[in-house]
């Protein structure tokens, strides 16, 4: 576990400049704020330290713009999940909660920190951004696995579509922002959470906050949890720290500064192998990695945000942050069966890496007049040093067999030294720049440009070279929103993304030599708040084409160049309904159609063909119930599509149907037990594959967990 200073990598120099742009620079934009929330069924009972409102289509959000825009005024397809929902509908992670959300998936292995979604026909981390307080940290083979757990969230936003012009390279398919709690204002208020369930799961708990003096509030989040794991040898625990103080000097001023740490052991199961091509249900429960296997992730953020009122129209904001990943594998990772019931192991790694980001981001919001029209525009620079350094043995070839029947185990093995291989270096630095114009009283019209500029510097310590390139992206997005009435407004926009061929920080030698992957989207939808807080529904259709794909010259199977195309045409809806008898129904759907318009891979021509790893259908419901003050109750079901797990399109995995259900007894006010059923029904299916479809990564089997929450 590494120890980190909470200020060790921030120069005191550095501290007080991130104040200096707040102060002496005035160019830029308003942030909007509405207070509007959905009616939602609710009881008396005080579950968080602090009780949100549930976002609505006219709560801002902060995914979909800078701008502090609602859903309503947003040009895209945005959705909001709060903490209240995360808690009742028994999401342990990030990746459970958004996966709940119109058309996303999750297609975690350890290989990628367990944290990948997929989205609008693209997958993994380099086109589905995950942030953390509106920062990301650029991923450098897996390293997105923070937050360890949704205990400190206050809020998922999730943005589908292109969102370059935003975040920079990266987020053609989506991107998730994960809102951390912040300090409140007013008395300190607790909340304790103890949890025992299946598989001896384990967890302790607390969230408090509240104001300190009448200018200083905090709030701080403990979670320690562990289980035995539903496979073999499966033992996982973690531990989640998240505290931050708020001074705010003057009504016009504040200072907020957090740190998060988070660390990891999940549990070390790779997947189970199929057997003659299919999948066998004995062996669920079969772990065939090694005995000294290791899994560890540890995670540490430091931010300190400025926000500034310069005066009623002019607003700064700058955050200044560090982030630290380190992660450490070794294990058997890739399962082969064989005839006479043996499982060949492959794929020995061992891998230890750390990523250390220091960055800066400073805006600055105006809200003015535009050839005598409303308008605000915000405008900002963003700074990152990235550092990246990874010793490993990935020239490893040797091979072992074990029983099917058993259970893994033995010792690691290798022939290849474990030792220092890598250590490469990113700057980027970026302008963007956006603005909504009130055209008319109903219509208005939200641009944004943004010019992202990346220098990578990659030393091969194994062969003492060197290498370096710069890459560039333009991106821009317009979009308009026609206000039908305040509560129902249409949209339509465009909008680009450049992404990397692969992680930028991890890319070699060869692949440092291509440019930006592009991307550009056309979508439309429709938006309403539904009378007398009833519920609320969206509909949005688009049509997205991503070109410089990296694929082989079929003439020529030693040459790779970047001609190949992938589109996605698709609909996504959504449905929030207050019904009769204090019936909450939260539904939603996607359907997509992806595929290579051009893919090549030396002889094999892949065109036409669906995309790895892409369902066409996903959809979500979820029904809860108050029974009076004593009791409520929710059940919830997901639906994910067939999958192809290759790009040949001839290994397919089959569709799932996973349904989850909670009670909850209100035992007084500030006492609440309750019943989390996950996998009701003990359905057997995989999340995703390896090893070209032959081996499975298996969803969790039939579990219970039972929690008491106490608040003081």
């Amino acid at each position: 576990m590494s120890r980190y200073s909470l200020f060790s990598s921030l120069p005191g120099s550095l501290l007080h400049a991130s104040l200096l742009p707040c102060v002496f620079i005035s160019v830029a934009a308003h942030a909007a704020e509405a207070d509007n929330a959905l009616a939602l069924p609710a009881t008396d009972i005080t579950v968080t330290a602090e009780r949100n409102p549930q976002p609505d289509l006219h709560t801002p959000g902060t995914s979909g713009s800078r701008l502090g825009l609602t859903p309503l005024e947003t040009p895209a397809s945005v959705t909001s999940i709060s903490a209240e929902q995360i808690l009742k509908r028994n999401n342990a992670t990030v990746q459970d909660a958004v996966t709940r959300s119109p058309g996303i998936t999750f297609i975690g292995t350890p290989g990628n920190g367990g944290t990948a979604l997929s989205a609008r026909g693209f997958t993994g981390h380099s086109s589905t951004m995950q942030l953390y307080d509106g920062t990301r940290l650029y991923v450098g083979a897996g390293t997105v696995t923070f937050p360890v757990d949704t205990w400190s969230v206050e809020r998922i936003d999730v943005l589908r579509g292109p969102a370059s012009v935003l975040y920079g390279e990266g987020a053609t398919g989506a991107v998730i922002n994960v809102v951390p709690k912040k300090p409140f204002e007013g008395e300190i208020r607790n909340h304790l959470r103890l949890g025992y369930g299946s598989d001896d799961r384990r967890q302790m708990a607390l969230d408090s906050g509240g104001s300190l003096t009448d200018t200083l509030s905090y709030r701080l989040n403990l979670n320690k949890q562990a289980s035995n794991g539903w496979v073999d040898r499966g033992d996982s625990q973690s531990l989640a720290i998240s505290g931050s103080l708020r001074w705010q000097p003057s009504d016009e001023l504040s200072f907020t500064l957090s740190h998060d740490y988070g660390d990891q052991n999940p549990q070390q199961y790779m997947g189970t192998p199929l057997v003659g091509g299919h999948y066998r249900e004995s062996l669920r429960d079969h772990n065939y990695n090694v005995d000294n296997a290791e899994l560890h992730y540890n995670d540490q953020s430091t931010r300190l945000v400025t926000d500034w009122v310069i005066n009623d129209n002019l607003t700064a904001s700058n955050q200044l942050y560090f982030l630290k990943a380190q992660r450490r594998w070794r294990n058997a990772e890739t399962y082969t069966w064989l005839p006479g019931d043996q499982v060949r192991r492959s794929s020995f790694i061992s891998i230890k890496q750390t990523q250390e980001q220091l960055g800066d981001r400073q805006s600055f919001t105006l809200q003015h007049s535009l050839f005598g029209l409303d308008s605000q525009t915000v405008v900002g620079a963003d700074y990152n040093t990235i550092r990246f350094v990874r010793k490993h043995d990935f020239g490893n070839t040797l091979t072992d067999t074990v029983p099917l029947s058993g259970s893994g185990g033995g010792e690691y093995i290798s022939n290849d030294p474990f030792r220092s291989r890598e250590a490469n270096q990113a700057k980027q630095f970026s302008l963007f720049a956006e603005n909504r114009t009130q055209l008319t009283e109903r219509l208005s019209l939200i641009t944004g440009v943004r010019r992202d500029q990346v220098h990578l510097h990659s030393d091969d310590l194994d062969t003492d070279t060197r290498t370096d390139r710069s890459l560039s992206g333009n991106n821009w997005r317009a979009g308009l929103v026609f206000a039908v009435t305040e509560d129902l407004s249409v949209y339509g926009q465009y909008a680009t993304s450049t992404e990397g061929v692969s992680d930028l920080l991890t890319l070699d030698a060869a692949q440092q030599q291509w440019d930006l992957s592009t991307a550009k989207q056309t979508e439309v939808g429709i938006k309403q708040m539904l009378p007398e807080g009833r519920g609320e529904w969206t509909l949005a259709a688009y049509h997205i084409v991503k070109k410089k794909l990296l694929s082989t010259d079929p003439l020529n199977p030693t040459l790779q160049q970047q001609v190949g195309q992938q589109s996605s045409d698709g609909i996504e809806a959504t449905l929030e309904l207050r019904l009769p008898y204090d019936v909450q129904l939260s539904a939603n759907a996607a359907w997509v159609r992806a595929e290579y318009d051009e893919f090549t891979n030396g002889t094999d021509d892949y065109s036409g063909n669906q995309p790895t790893e892409v369902p066409r259908r996903s959809a979500n419901l979820w029904l809860s119930k108050d029974f009076g003050q004593r009791f409520s109750a929710g059940a919830g079901a997901r639906y994910v599509d067939s999958r192809y797990a290759d790009n040949a399109n001839t290994v397919q995995v089959p569709s799932y149907t996973v349904v989850d259900a909670t009670v909850d007894w209100h035992v007084q006010p500030d006492l609440t037990l309750g019943l989390q059923l996950n996998n009701l029904f003990d359905r057997q299916y995989a999340i995703t594959t390896g090893n070209n479809g032959r081996q499975w990564y298996l969803g969790e089997p039939r579990s219970f967990f039972v929690t008491a929450d106490y608040s003081f």
